[in-house]
C-alpha cells in the first residue's frame, strides 16, 4: 500500500493541471473537503490541496497549449537527472528537464515508452504528501497501457519497480511495488488499455479513498463532473467508480474493503 515513508520508486506527490484552478478547487472542496492554499508569490500560481491542514495533493492553472486538464503522479527519486537518463535509455521521453523548485526539491516530467506522462520528485525541504490512504487522499494508482510487458520493463529500468501477477475474476492483475519491498508495499496496477475501450492512449489514473463511493459519485455529478465507469463492487478490494472533474481531469474514487482479521 501507499505510505508517507517514501522510498525510491514509490509515489510521493500528485498534482492537478487545470484550465480553471478556482473552479477545480470548488469541485474538489465539495467532493473531498479540500482547501486550496497558495504555495506563495513566487510559485506561479501553484498551490496545495489540504485536508485538515495536511497536504493531500497540489494543483495549478494551466493553458490549453500545455495539454488537457489532468492529474500527474510523481515518483520518489534520489537523483532526478540519473532517473531521467535511465528513462530515456528505456525509450521514454523527458518532457520537462529536472529543475530545482524553490529549495523544496527537484522535479521533472517524463513520459514512458507508451507516452503515459508521470513526474519525478527528488525531495529536499519538501519530502512529499502529508497523508495517503485516508478518506480524501490518494490510496492507489493504475497505469492503463496497451503493452503490460513493455510497461513493466520500462518502469523496472527507470525506477526499479517490480511487478507480480495477482489472480482476479476473469484473469490476472499486474501489481507494482518498489524494488525489494514486497506485497505489502504494492501501490499500483498495470491494466490493459483494451479494458478501457473509451480510452485511446496510455495514462496513469489516481484513486482517492472516500467513505462512501455512491455519495462521492452523486456529489461529483451534482458539481459538474462526469461518470466514466459507474460504481461497482470488487470482492476483497472495495467499491469504486471512475470519474472526471468538470474540466476533464480523470480520477477514481474507492471505498476500500476492510481487511478480514486473521
Amino acid at each position: 500500500m501507499l505510505s508517507t515513508h517514501f522510498v525510491e520508486g514509490a509515489p510521493n506527490w500528485i498534482d492537478l493541471g487545470t484550465t480553471d484552478i478556482e473552479g477545480a478547487s470548488e469541485f474538489y472542496g465539495a467532493l473531498f473537503g479540500w482547501r486550496f492554499v497558495s504555495a506563495g508569490p513566487d510559485s506561479g500560481g501553484y498551490g496545495f490541496f489540504q485536508l485538515d491542514g495536511r497536504t493531500v495533493a497540489a494543483g495549478m492553472q494551466t493553458t490549453e497549449e500545455q495539454g488537457p486538464p489532468s492529474w500527474t503522479l510523481y515518483f520518489q527519486t534520489l537523483d532526478a537527472r540519473a532517473t531521467a537518463q535511465a528513462a530515456e535509455k528505456a525509450h521514454g521521453k523527458v518532457l520537462v528537464q529536472p529543475m530545482e523548485v524553490l529549495g523544496q526539491g527537484t522535479m521533472a516530467i517524463l513520459a514512458d515508452e507508451a507516452d503515459a506522462v508521470f513526474g519525478l520528485w527528488q525531495p529536499a525541504l519538501l519530502p512529499g504528501l502529508d497523508v495517503v490512504n485516508e478518506p480524501g487522499s490518494l490510496c492507489w494508482t493504475e497505469l492503463f497501457t496497451a503493452d503490460i510487458a513493455a510497461a513493466a520493463a520500462f518502469y523496472r529500468s527507470a525506477l526499479g519497480l517490480e511487478t507480480s501477477a495477482m489472480p482476479f475474476p476473469g484473469g490476472t492483475y499486474t501489481c507494482v511495488n518498489p524494488k525489494g519491498m514486497g506485497d505489502d508495499a504494492m501501490f499500483a496496477g498495470f491494466v490493459p488499455l483494451s479494458d478501457a475501450p473509451d480510452e485511446d492512449s496510455a495514462y496513469w489514473l489516481p484513486y482517492f479513498e472516500v467513505a462512501d463511493t455512491d455519495a462521492a459519485v452523486a456529489t461529483a455529478v451534482e458539481r459538474g463532473g462526469s461518470v466514466r465507469t459507474p460504481a461497482v463492487d470488487l470482492e476483497g478490494v472495495g467499491r469504486f467508480a471512475k470519474l472526471a472533474d468538470p474540466y476533464g481531469a480523470r480520477f477514481a474514487v474507492i471505498t476500500s474493503a476492510v481487511p478480514e482479521e486473521g
